[in-house]
């Protein structure tokens, strides 16, 4: 960064950490002591759309890493558009292997970057759900941010959120993952498919 932008307040972007995905797992446990909430084994990562053959080459790609995954557990993946134009590659494993779920979103991340699509990437998410209740979460990792927060939706698809819960998630996982300090970065994620519960 040079003179000039200190000067103008201009920062430059710092490329994404996509190892602290890695994190996940470790908080997955300190979420469920400290609040129940289960992982869901659905996972998903959403990229603003790219038309073009280079993208659906690359999107077949994606499709072929994970469908040769099955064998250990997973199932297909999924791609779904939601109503403002965003895709979600949709992933599943079982509930009690994160670990892996983490490995497929951080490959699926990996190689859209490595393609050249590392821009078009916004974020992951993996979901978790109480079983008392059946309230939904979910951990957002901000591609740009190389930060997570937490989104938690109330039940009945009024698009309100439980802020209480996301602070007290926020404070919990402080010492497993990089959390996001600017709160007016932790978007709503409204339409994502299975990890944040809103479509069911």
């Amino acid at each position: 960064m040079g003179f000039l932008d200190v000067l103008l307040g201009r920062s430059k972007p710092v490329r994404p950490d996509l190892d602290r995905l890695f994190g996940v797992p470790g908080a997955a446990l300190t979420l469920q002591a400290g609040t129940g909430f289960e992982p869901t084994g659905a996972g998903a990562v959403c990229f603003a759309g790219v038309e073009g053959g280079a993208f659906a080459r690359v999107r077949q790609d994606v499709r072929d890493l994970l469908d040769a995954d099955t064998g250990r557990g997973g199932v297909p993946v999924e791609f779904r558009e939601d109503e403002y134009g965003y895709t979600w590659l949709l992933a599943r494993h079982p509930a009690d292997d994160t670990a892996a779920l983490v490995n497929d979103l951080h490959a699926v991340n990996t190689l859209l970057q490595d393609a050249g699509f590392g821009p078009h990437l916004l974020c992951s998410l993996i979901g978790f759900r109480h079983p008392a209740d059946g309230r939904a979460l979910a951990l957002v990792y901000l591609y740009k941010r190389g930060t997570f927060y937490p989104f938690a939706p109330l039940p009945g698809g009024a698009e309100k959120r439980d802020n209480a819960l996301e602070l007290q998630v926020r404070a919990l996982l402080a010492d497993d993952l990089r959390m996001e300090a600017d709160l007016g970065r932790w978007f709503p994620v409204w339409g994502a498919p299975g990890p944040a519960g809103t479509d069911g």
